[in-house]
């Protein structure tokens, strides 16, 4: 890890809700003093995680750029700011793959954001089959250089092949750290040397140290960990905070 970025362990609860002891006041979403902590919650539970002032994020989805108008079923990052909400998700592959955005639909939804003082986390991953042929850092780099890379962003760097419930393993800290060094020399030397990048894909507790150690890994998004909230997300945090003291 480097040492002039903070941690940054985000929990990605996508289609559930909030678990037992979320809202808890030792609850592990809660931040920690050397480790940022972040929820990011279904659209029904977000308020929840406000009242108990658990810093919160949103999944955007139905989210359109324009702040208000004749958009039925859509919400603005304006609403969302209105709200408190400070970060949003933008990008993930499950949002490409299963509603057809694209690179462009996602620097749209960053730009959106970045206007409604918003900060976004943005994922860019490739498939299983862009690795096998070579082209992952083809791919990786398309999805950065669409992006508003010189605004203040966080990338989330979640290979497909490594995500949900049909994920065929971690990526290795040594793959984890190769690309996110790719992306991070995609960044001008300003902004490279500040923005967080962070690491999806099947990070648990038992991988969570190495991955976590790695030069140019600044934190997690945790999928299916996040709802395990004492075994597994309160132990990755713990993790993040040990390796802060460093």
């Amino acid at each position: 890890m480097n040492t002039t970025r903070k941690l940054l362990i985000a929990a990605n609860l996508k289609m559930n809700r909030l678990p037992d002891g979320a809202l808890d006041d030792d609850s592990p979403y809660r931040e920690k003093g050397n480790v940022d902590v972040i929820a990011i919650p279904t659209l029904l539970d977000i308020q929840q995680c406000l009242d108990a002032q658990i810093i919160t994020g949103a999944q955007v989805g139905q989210c359109h750029n324009e702040t208000t108008g004749a958009h039925t079923g859509d919400i603005s990052m304006q609403m969302l700011a209105d709200v408190g909400v400070r970060y949003v998700l933008c990008g993930h592959s499950e949002r490409r793959e299963f509603h057809g955005e694209t690179d462009e639909d996602v620097a749209a939804q960053a730009i959106a954001a970045l206007d409604a003082n918003i900060h976004p986390i943005v994922c860019i991953g490739e498939s299983s089959e862009e690795r096998e042929a070579k082209k992952h850092e083809e791919v990786i780099e398309r999805q950065v250089r669409a992006l508003p890379i010189e605004s203040d962003i966080t990338i989330a760097y979640e290979p497909i092949w490594a995500i949900g419930e049909n994920a065929l393993r971690a990526a290795t800290s040594e793959e984890a750290q190769e690309m996110h060094a790719f992306i991070r020399s995609l960044l001008s030397a300003e902004r490279g040397a500040i923005t967080r990048i962070l690491y999806g894909g099947s990070l648990k507790k038992k991988n969570a140290k190495e991955l976590l150690s790695q030069k140019d890994i600044d934190g997690g998004l945790i999928g299916g960990a996040s709802l395990n909230l004492e075994e597994e997300f309160a132990e990755i945090v713990k993790i993040a905070q040990e390796l802060s003291q460093e």
